[in-house]
């Protein structure tokens, strides 16, 4: 890509180390042991893009306090207790209320197993993290502080893998949780499914809808010069491949509205955007609404998920995926291939042009099928390879919850229509899996990402408090 991804703010995880301090006088050498295990800790979580607030080692619930104030005041996003040996909860416990973030609890051994035949009290001690891990859970359960843990050795890839996930979790809720969502334009008449009341997203995943209105973008349209549309022209010719179907002025009002749309989402601070308009009779509403797709599609590659149709839930969805590393791209149903065995998904655009198999294809439009306005559209296919889908479902009392599903995309024959057509192969049969995936309580819409991501979105779902719904026919 020729365009710059945004810089996302930093994950900051809040650690804490301890152990019993009745022990130190007892066994001169364990605290400078546990000690460097905890800076190993903190060197092996700085190098997981996350920014740490080491509150260091507390031997007593005295010190404990003191560090549950210090990171009470850092804000972080994911609070992380490192059990070095055994330590009281009440030296935790005032973390774990005060933080106001989700709390991970680590027992994380010196290495795989102790060595019985040379090893004393004090040796055995180091390798004692375990021993306080059911108390916490149970202290932690009284005072109604949710909690997860991750236990393994110092240097054990699997623990360092589930300990990862759980960061990059709580990235994603503190993306949701500090996120400016634009939606811009109405409802698509009759989709009663993509239906969204603004204030249950501050409720429930945090952060603020931005009202907006399309004259919010059709000032900003108006006021981009004739050379900042052409540099965006330029621009969108090292992105795609130009089809000879696009026309030169439809080409110029997509990088136009594009250039608008930059402006937009950095004059409301927006890390998402849902949109939609539908104009009347070749106005410059109708045009400003059309000619989203090129535009959209660049931010969202950028890491600002852009989306019609109105769907916020859905760009919410992308963004999560965004945030997960893989990608996700504005999706529904096309149509089922029972001879392949696949389902054949995809949209005309807006895309996630970071996950395409090859340099996307701009592809003019006579028509939107469904929609007003005619003009550019994107289309590629999803890299082959494991993907998951992620929606947010609304249930009948206002409720949120995450709905994924894992497959493939395989290759074959696909539209030429200006659509990001995939086709998916989850493993059975094409109907079955479309009932059950409509059963789940899905919208028609949600994001196509790379990667099987369903073990993290499960971590996803717990700092966030959803329910996850897994579609495995």
């Amino acid at each position: 890509m020729t365009f710059d991804r945004i810089t996302p703010r930093r994950t900051r995880v809040g650690l804490v180390s301890g152990g019993l301090g009745a022990y130190w006088p007892q066994f001169p050498s364990l605290l400078p042991q546990l000690e460097a295990s905890a800076r190993r800790v903190s060197s092996r979580l700085s190098e997981l893009d996350c920014e740490v607030v080491d509150a260091g080692f507390v031997s007593d619930a005295a010190e404990g306090a003191a560090a549950a104030e210090k990171l009470r005041v850092a804000g972080c996003d994911l609070i992380i207790g490192f059990l070095t040996t055994y330590l009281t909860s009440s030296m935790l416990a005032p973390v774990a209320q005060r933080s106001g973030a989700p709390v991970l609890l680590l027992n994380l051994q010196p290495t795989e197993s102790m060595d019985h035949e040379s090893f004393d009290t004090g040796a055995w001690l180091a390798y004692c993290g375990a021993c306080p891990l059911p108390e916490m859970a149970n202290a932690f359960r009284r005072l109604g502080v949710e909690f997860r843990s991750v236990s393994g050795y110092l240097e054990d890839e699997r623990a360092w893998t589930r300990i990862e996930r759980w960061i990059k979790a709580a990235g994603v809720r503190a993306a949701l949780r500090h996120g400016r969502h634009g939606l811009l334009g109405h409802l698509y008449p009759g989709m009663m499914d993509v239906s969204t009341d603004p204030t249950l997203v501050s409720a429930q995943l945090g952060g603020h809808v931005e009202i907006l209105e399309v004259d919010d973008l059709r000032v900003r349209v108006e006021k981009v010069s004739d050379d900042e549309t052409a540099s965006r022209v330029a621009l969108a010719r090292e992105v795609f491949t130009v089809d000879e179907s696009v026309v030169d002025e439809d080409f110029a009002w997509g990088a136009r509205v594009s250039v608008a749309l930059d402006r937009l989402v950095e004059d409301f601070s927006l890390d998402s955007l849902a949109y939609y308009h539908r104009g009347l009779d070749g106005e410059t509403h109708e045009r400003v609404g059309a000619g989203f797709i090129l535009g959209a599609s660049l931010l969202t590659a950028r890491g600002i998920p852009a989306v019609g149709e109105y769907e916020l839930r859905t760009s919410l969805a992308m963004l999560v995926m965004d945030r997960l590393g893989a990608g996700g791209s504005f999706t529904e149903l096309q149509a089922l291939n029972f001879r392949d065995g696949v389902v054949e998904m995809g949209h005309d655009g807006p895309a996630h042009l970071g996950i395409s198999a090859r340099k996307p294809l701009l592809r003019g439009l006579g028509v939107y099928h469904g929609k007003r306005g005619w003009g550019v559209s994107v289309e590629f296919d999803v890299k082959p390879g494991p993907v998951t889908l992620c929606g947010l479902g609304q249930r009948r009392d206002g409720t949120f919850s995450l709905i994924a599903s894992e497959g493939t995309v395989v290759p074959g024959p696909l539209l030429r229509i200006g659509n990001t057509t995939s086709r998916v192969d989850f493993g059975c049969d094409p109907g079955e899996w479309t009932d059950a995936w409509s059963a789940s309580g899905i919208a028609h819409h949600w994001a196509l990402g790379t990667g099987h991501r369903v073990a993290e979105l499960t971590a996803v779902a717990d700092l966030l408090g959803l329910e996850l719904t897994v579609v495995r026919p």
